[in-house]
């Protein structure tokens, strides 16, 4: 494979199973467990306390995960997912349906409820999430509407973590992409991104895909030149003591941002 790995590897190589278990098994110690606390506590405070709701969010790039997803649907009563990925579609569908062989997000959604003080159980809290999810649909970040060829209403809220690094082949790419799926966001709705800053790759099992490298004085500009004015840039830099052969990243981020403008 090329350096850049792209829609084609992900549809050939991508394994939604391995990409779960190296990285979503929260309490195991691995170097997903740090961006996950990070970024659930900060998913919780955005959307519990009502700073953010509305009727519809779409997630961009949801590939296997739910985590993301959690706080969401206790602001939001439809949520649209959608990811590029065949594979990663399949096995959302195998978790959203409750099938056998599904990942076990149990840890990650006790960890949720309790960041959100305990209010229902997570079992609860899986099913609520579960009959929040409308659609599940195809999406690529490089066609003008991302879920072509379904349309929808411009929604309350865009959320995309942890997609546009890995899509992106240089920052070019990445502000056609951000404009692309900001077509799908009303004015005056929110978008809120996740992800890792200094990234160049990341391992999946055997295969190694690229990663866009990334910083926040990128970021905010790319972000307020699509119309956004940001709300809160949080961030956290990765600590020594979970370093690993998996991913080269540098830290993670969260951002709240309110679409000012179309462009």
């Amino acid at each position: 494979m090329s350096d850049f790995t792209g829609k084609n590897e992900y549809q050939t190589f991508f394994n939604p199973k391995a990409y779960l278990e190296s990285y979503y098994q929260l309490g195991s110690g691995s170097m997903g467990d740090e961006y996950l606390q990070f970024v659930l506590k900060e998913l919780a405070e955005t959307f519990n306390p009502g700073k953010v709701k509305g009727d519809t969010l779409i997630d961009i790039g949801t590939g296997p995960t739910i985590y993301q997803l959690l706080s969401a649907c206790e602001a939001f009563k439809n949520i649209i997912v959608s990811d590029f990925t065949d594979k990663n579609r399949e096995e959302f569908i195998v978790w959203l349906k409750n099938q056998p062989g599904a990942f076990d997000w149990s840890p990650v959604v006790k960890h949720v409820c309790r960041l959100e003080g305990d209010r229902i159980p997570w079992e609860q809290k899986e099913e609520r999430l579960r009959k929040t999810i409308k659609q599940v649909l195809k999406c690529d970040v490089f066609n003008i509407n991302p879920i072509d060829p379904v349309t929808i209403p411009q929604v309350d809220c865009l959320l995309s973590c942890l997609c546009l690094e890995g899509a992106c082949k240089d920052f070019e790419s990445y502000i056609t992409a951000l404009k692309n799926m900001s077509t799908l966001l009303k004015r005056g709705g929110y978008l809120v991104l996740t992800g890792v800053l200094g990234n160049n790759y990341y391992m999946v099992g055997d295969v190694k895909f690229s990663g866009l490298n990334l910083n926040e004085t990128f970021l905010r500009e790319v972000i307020t030149g699509a119309g956004y004015v940001i709300e809160s840039f949080k961030q956290s830099k990765k600590t020594e003591d979970s370093v690993e052969d998996k991913a080269d990243f540098t830290a993670f981020y969260v951002i709240f941002a309110r679409k000012e403008r179309n462009m």
